[in-house]
């Protein structure tokens, strides 16, 4: 499994790009028609977690006058990691073959995602990646950035992972792939999230591709970036990768 170049990969399958929001009321428009206009043949998941601003119903709006567009409410803010889960439940039972992980601010640009899913016809994961040759970030401060690498270099140093951006989170997974992951099992949420995942998929043999992307912070709205999302990732990483070496040492099988 782990050796995509001798893998035959089969069709991709019905495309559903997951859209998680929280109080995203005047980039959700723009984003969904980009979407809509970079992949026309593609579904869109908006899953909003009960926004104060009235994402949802703005949502709600769109998915009315579009049959490619359904809203997913969700009683609360949970975190990213839980949108996303819930969007992936949702995207498997409904037959979709591909399911993409893509921010509402803009930042993950819907005019790259036509690259995402040519690599994917060759992989079981495809990561978005700004850290590759090709890849870069627009309109970040340097603070911003070295978080950033660093939570990557940290990460993938501790896990032994060779992936260059581990934290990104514009991803395009088969579903087949997701359901080898034990979603069942991710507690992680925010910033780790796409950690937790990445390592997963290099765990459970799967082939990771990453593609180059542009990262352009977002222009409206708030970052849902915290003090606390960045504690969280610290801690669950380091109890990972101690996991994982002393797994290796007594010679278990990773988890």
């Amino acid at each position: 499994m782990n050796d995509g170049g001798q893998r035959r990969y089969g069709p991709l399958g019905r495309i559903l790009v997951i859209i998680p929001t929280y109080n995203e009321a005047e980039n959700i428009k723009p984003i969904v028609s980009r979407v809509r206009a970079a992949v026309p043949e593609a579904d869109i998941l908006v899953a909003d977690d009960n926004s104060p601003d009235g994402t949802g119903k703005i949502a709600d709006e769109i998915a009315a006058g579009d049959g490619q567009v359904q809203v997913l409410h969700r009683k609360g803010k949970e975190g990213l990691g839980a949108a996303y889960l819930a969007g992936f439940h949702w995207g498997t039972e409904h037959g979709y073959g591909v399911l993409v992980e893509m921010d509402a601010d803009g930042s993950h640009q819907p005019e790259e995602l036509p690259r995402l899913l040519t690599a994917l016809k060759g992989a079981d994961l495809v990561l978005g990646s700004r850290w590759v040759p090709g890849g870069r970030v627009v309109n970040w401060p340097k603070s911003r950035e070295m978080i950033s690498r660093g939570g990557s270099t940290y990460s993938r140093l501790l896990l032994g992972l060779r992936t260059r951006d581990v934290t990104g989170g514009y991803r395009a997974f088969r579903a087949e792939t997701l359901e080898g992951l034990g979603l069942d099992q991710v507690a992680s949420q925010g910033y780790c999230f796409q950690v937790d995942l990445a390592r997963r998929a290099v765990e459970a043999g799967y082939h990771v591709v990453e593609v180059p992307i542009t990262f352009v912070d977002r222009e409206v709205g708030d970052s849902k970036m915290s003090r606390d999302i960045l504690v969280e990732a610290l801690w669950r990483v380091t109890s990972w990768g101690v996991t994982s070496r002393t797994n290796r040492v007594l010679g278990r099988k990773a988890i």
